[in-house]
């Protein structure tokens, strides 16, 4: 039997409405940007597909319209390492597109995606020919690289709830990931995929920092309150045993059902 068609080709020309998703696109002329329509290709990827693997050659400078990525690799003992997931309005891969060297590392799909792809020819083309492209690939390069080092803490925490809390934080970055805004569509599964937490502990984690008031749980997904907070505050493991006053009040109010409880 024949084996499926790849997300390669299965490639399609991107619809008006996703490349109004494209946050760089914005910033160029108009003959740049007439070369980028015309090369930039989408694909819709299926949850658990992989979009980048460990050794394949760059082709496409990758980004993403719709859905949720993993990005990983396997370390020497053969343990999965997440480095960080990659939420709608990312773009993903430029220093490896730059260099033009095999991946070192994996891009999965977690849930039914659409990503866009530019090729990598077209990716250096418009280096050289626009400003407005290269002031967001060095945008992105900065942000990355204090993403990385961010990251590098997250893997030394044991408290469950500073790792949810910059975990959520790096998936809010608005210079990364512009698409996302103040809520993210995200399932407690897949950020127990991304965390490396299981779905009970970031359940729990989540309920420590809804009472904290730093984030809002939603249904189907998660809305930021205070991102400053997410970023630098220090919560105590089990801080959701102690809610605050108003939150007492609130849960009284509507029978003692959480946010988190309903979702």
């Amino acid at each position: 039997m024949s084996s499926p068609p790849s997300l390669h080709q299965r490639r399609r020309p991107p619809l008006p409405h996703e490349l109004d998703e494209i946050p760089w696109l914005r910033l160029l002329q108009s003959p740049e940007r007439e070369r980028a329509i015309a090369d930039l290709q989408v694909g819709e990827a299926e949850a658990g597909e992989l979009i980048c693997a460990v050794g394949r050659p760059v082709t496409y400078w990758f980004g993403l319209v719709e859905g949720l990525l993993k990005m990983s690799a396997d370390n020497a003992q053969g343990m999965t390492m997440t480095f960080t997931g990659v939420p709608p309005g990312g773009w993903f891969g430029e220093g490896t597109a730059l260099k033009r060297e095999p991946y070192r590392y994996n891009i999965q799909a977690l849930r039914k995606s659409v990503v866009a792809g530019l090729p990598v020819d077209t990716f250096h083309w418009l280096l050289d020919h626009s400003i407005g492209f290269n002031r967001f690939v060095m945008n992105q390069l900065n942000e990355r690289l204090g993403q990385f080092i961010a990251a590098r803490e997250i893997d030394r925490l044991n408290n469950p709830e500073v790792r949810v809390a910059r975990s959520l934080a790096a998936l809010f970055n608005p210079v990364l990931y512009p698409g996302v805004g103040v809520v993210l569509r995200i399932t407690q599964q897949e950020l127990a995929y991304l965390v490396g937490l299981s779905r009970q502990r970031v359940n729990e984690a989540l309920a420590a920092l809804e009472a904290e008031g730093v984030i809002q749980v939603e249904y189907g997904g998660l809305r930021v309150l205070d991102l400053t907070g997410l970023r630098s505050r220090v919560f105590e493991p089990g801080c959701a045993a102690k809610p605050r006053a108003a939150e007492v009040h609130k849960s009284q109010s509507n029978g003692g059902e959480s946010a988190v409880a309903r979702q």
